[in-house]
């Protein structure tokens, strides 16, 4: 089990940046794929972005691709989620999770068995 905090979140205006963090910790030795998901008020969770153990593979939802940026500092444990030019859809609560199935990168819910609280992101038009 892997045990995820997210920090970083808050208020911006529109066309404005925010940097979401995730730290790790486990006491189970493993390589674990990183995604970020973000969910809505009455929307479901939807996948934002995610990066391989390695960080030398990335992939992202069309909403975000562009503006988004994800990352990982496996030394420090954490991942990183680089936002820029925020639009108000991007509104959401984003949490952090890491998948222990190995291989590359996922972006499917069911895919991810950590997960973190959560950090709510909110951007003003």
């Amino acid at each position: 089990q892997v045990q995820l905090v997210e920090s970083g979140g808050g208020l911006v205006q529109a066309g404005g940046s925010l940097r979401l963090s995730c730290a790790a910790s486990t006491r189970t030795p493993g390589s674990y794929a990183m995604g970020w998901f973000r969910q809505a008020p009455g929307k479901e969770r939807e996948f934002v972005a995610t990066i391989s153990w390695s960080g030398n593979n990335a992939y992202y939802a069309d909403s975000v691709k562009g503006r988004f940026t994800i990352s990982r500092d496996n030394a420090k444990n954490t991942v990183y989620l680089q936002m820029n030019s925020l639009k108000p859809e991007d509104t959401a609560v984003y949490y952090c999770a890491a998948s222990s199935l190995g291989g590359t990168y996922y972006y499917r819910r069911w895919e991810y068995d950590n997960w973190g609280q959560g950090t709510q992101v909110t951007v003003s038009s």
